[in-house]
């Protein structure tokens, strides 16, 4: 007998949630944090923090758990209680990764307060909180609000130590880029050109331009925070799964990278190994 496939759900976009949803959600993780004696700080962490939260985004928070207790907290338990839960899983990263009712993600690093409150100091130049007070939902030690106001300053990357590793960083990827698609596995090597190579090139974009807040995340709100020559130049890296249209991606991610390392070395005096960066473009260019 032919199997029945069950109806399909028609295709939508999530629907944003009205914003005091958001907002309500916020005050509840606050509240219950509050209650249970266990957690002894709260800190929201991604677009919440910058002031850029909006109907479609994730809720981001490390909850720091009594020491006596961190082995035994059940995290997943605890997020439960403030919505119904239609995922919840440790992520690839070891962090609680969960999806709500109405769609909302979740992100909840479980840590203890000690060592992880410790760890915040480590987050310099990545990680910045403009506003602290509003980033801690829940301080009873008082050292998480100080750890969060050692970040309210943002200190961008050091540029030419930062430049020089991404110049080094892009030669050696396209290189492997380079072998890889000359071996024939093109999904491969699309990968590495949007994964690996494409972020890179854009943090080093960033830093030439001086926009460096969204740094962990090179490609959020690219298109309002860079100027429209870079991204109509990020959009020529991008080929589809064809072994043609792939080389035409490669090669011209590869001049983008060659172009910004020379803006750089420009600027701050970065090395530049000229001789590899032409062998790598003949490389991805091979005689036909």
């Amino acid at each position: 007998m032919p199997h029945a496939h069950p109806a399909r759900t028609p295709r939508t976009a999530p629907t944003p949630l009205p914003a005091d949803a958001l907002n309500r959600r916020i005050e509840l993780l606050r509240s219950t944090a509050e209650a249970d004696p266990r957690i002894e700080g709260v800190l929201l962490y991604g677009s919440w923090t910058l002031g850029e939260a909006d109907a479609h985004s994730d809720l981001d928070a490390c909850l720091y758990v009594r020491e006596e207790d961190a082995d035994t907290f059940d995290g997943r338990e605890f997020v439960g209680r403030l919505a119904p839960l239609k995922l919840a899983y440790t992520n690839m990263y070891g962090i609680l990764a969960v999806v709500f009712d109405d769609l909302m993600r979740g992100e909840f690093h479980v840590e203890p307060t000690g060592p992880g409150i410790a760890e915040i100091a480590t987050w310099r130049g990545q990680v910045h909180f403009p506003r602290p007070e509003a980033a801690v939902l829940l301080d009873r030690t008082g050292h998480l609000t100080a750890a969060a106001r050692d970040l309210a300053t943002f200190r961008p990357p050091d540029p030419a130590t930062t430049a020089q590793q991404l110049t080094d960083e892009l030669a050696n990827w396209t290189l492997m880029l380079a072998h890889v698609q000359a071996r024939g596995e093109m999904a491969r090597a699309h990968n590495l050109l949007h994964a690996v190579i494409a972020p890179l090139q854009l943090k080093l974009c960033r830093l030439l331009r001086g926009s460096t807040t969204h740094w962990l995340t090179p490609s959020r709100a690219l298109e309002t925070d860079l100027p429209v020559a870079d991204v109509e130049r990020y959009a020529t890296t991008a080929g589809a799964l064809t072994p043609d249209a792939l080389r035409t991606a490669a090669a011209n991610s590869w001049q983008w990278s060659r172009d910004l390392a020379a803006e750089a070395a420009n600027r701050w005096d970065t090395r530049l190994p000229l001789r590899l960066h032409e062998e790598i473009a003949v490389a991805l260019s091979p005689a036909e």
